[in-house]
């Protein structure tokens, strides 16, 4: 088995204080390296294997190098200020396999923060967090049915890298008042490291305030799993801010992403992305998160007109026979509003009228096109635009011509300023939340505004987040 080992230097036992120690039990190790005399250390590097608890500790700086992958069950702690830093070029990443725990509980003075280690940081300096656990996936692997291999080249021949099991309400520990900065590696073209990913976690799992800027690919994506996760940032990601995938059914409420007009993927960047599988199977379970409270800000600015990256696409595209559910949310500024892309799969249409699909009591403003249908042609049925326009004005939705109508005039901050994104005077956010539906019927908290944020006393974004970067 490997072990990490800790080195420390005993004052009057040994006289040194330049030497960088590296010691290595069979595999991989903590290298404490930079002695100050008093037994302290300036950095730890993490590589290999974590396989008993560990904590990291608020007065250091930690550096990933490589895949650190925590296994055996180990819970990896970090104490509230922690910064764990990417190594420069070598594609850390810190990966949570089934059965162990992370617990990053910051605070609000004293958030978490994975960055980059280099001085002028960019996107893509760092590879991302990923947390694989035991909850339901429609995912296969090996001929194995309900069981994921994540994405990124995470996996190896120790199976580290997969995920899904039948614990709908697995544990993998706490991530609250966390940062993600500048992470994201296409290992593969669609076979990326996200900022944040998930697979097959758990309802047992808390993840709440956490903030993924400057991602290389998309901010948060989920791989099946249960979890429920509350007050979300994603702030000028690459690809898609909001991915779903291989039957992720969790609840997400309270989030707000904000986009760079000019950055934007090749493969078309969206806020939400949503698949049941990559083919658009009848595999289950279906993905069917449901989101309410959503504060989108797409690359458009209705009070700033200009040119904006040709590869936007869409505020939304459900697709590939998802199933999931949009309600009390805004979304701002994107070439497409809603699209339900039937094109491939199972037709998606089929779970509006199904009732499974649901979209109610949302806004769309300052969109080129506010409705779009993609209709399927390998199983053609009866549904057009038309019927989705029908659906979309039965639901409580609002369409506005331009994002200035929102009245979220505070959240077009200036770069390297800190948005607000408080509704002013007048706004049509302030009112008209609802939560009758059955989505809403447990878990969320009820209010009766629209978006991410009530009022100006409201300021959950702000304080352990940065915009700033």
């Amino acid at each position: 088995m490997k072990k990490f080992v800790l080195y420390s230097l005993m004052l009057g036992a040994l006289v040194s204080t330049t030497a960088c120690r590296n010691i290595e039990e069979d595999g991989p190790t903590i290298i404490q390296n930079g002695g100050n005399g008093n037994g302290e250390t300036e950095n730890l590097i993490l590589s290999g294997k974590i396989t008993s608890s560990l904590t990291l500790k608020a007065n250091k700086i930690y550096k990933l190098r490589g895949l650190v992958y925590v296994t055996n069950g180990a819970t990896l702690t970090i104490e509230p200020g922690t910064k764990i830093v990417g190594e420069a070029d070598k594609n850390g990443a810190l990966i949570i396999t089934k059965g162990s725990k992370i617990m990053a509980e910051g605070t609000a003075a004293n958030p978490i923060i994975f960055t980059s280690e280099k001085p002028s940081p960019k996107r893509g300096d760092w590879a991302g967090v990923v947390i694989l656990g035991n909850a339901p996936t429609n995912a296969s692997f090996g001929g194995a049915n309900g069981v994921g291999e994540i994405e990124g080249g995470i996996n190896n021949s120790e199976g580290l890298g997969l995920y899904g099991g039948n614990n709908a309400a697995d544990n993998s520990g706490i991530l609250k008042y966390v940062r993600i900065e500048y992470a994201g590696y296409a290992f593969l073209p669609d076979k990326e490291v996200n900022g944040l990913t998930f697979g097959g976690v758990g309802s047992g799992t808390t993840v709440d305030y956490v903030e993924v800027a400057y991602a290389n690919d998309d901010s948060f994506e989920w791989f099946g799993g249960t979890v429920n996760c509350s007050h979300l940032i994603s702030y000028k990601g690459l690809d898609d801010d909001f991915d779903t995938d291989n039957g992720f059914s969790g609840k997400v409420q309270f989030g707000i992403a904000v986009r760079d007009s000019q950055v934007a993927d090749v493969s078309g960047s969206n806020a939400f992305e949503s698949d049941n599988d990559a083919n658009g199977s009848t595999l289950t379970p279906q993905t069917s998160a449901t989101f309410s409270n959503m504060t989108i800000i797409g690359p458009i600015n209705s009070a700033a007109p200009g040119s904006i990256n040709a590869l936007f696409q869409n505020a939304l595209q459900i697709r590939r026979n998802s199933s999931i559910s949009v309600f009390n949310s805004v979304f701002t500024g994107f070439p497409v509003g809603l699209f339900i892309d039937a094109t491939k799969g199972a037709p998606t249409d089929n779970n509006i009228v199904g009732n499974k699909l649901f979209f109610e009591n949302n806004v769309l403003a300052g969109m080129q096109t506010p409705l779009k249908f993609g209709p399927s042609t390998s199983t053609p049925t009866t549904y057009t635009l038309n019927d989705l326009t029908t659906w979309f004005n039965a639901k409580g939705n609002t369409i506005l011509a331009s994002t200035a109508d929102v009245k979220l005039a505070g959240a077009w901050a200036p770069a390297g300023t800190t948005p607000n994104f408080t509704p002013s005077a007048g706004s049509p956010l302030l009112t008209g939340g609802a939560f009758t539906n059955p989505k809403l019927a447990t878990w969320f908290t009820q209010v009766t505004y629209k978006g991410a944020v009530k009022d100006a006393n409201d300021t959950w974004y702000a304080g352990w987040t940065n915009f700033n970067l």
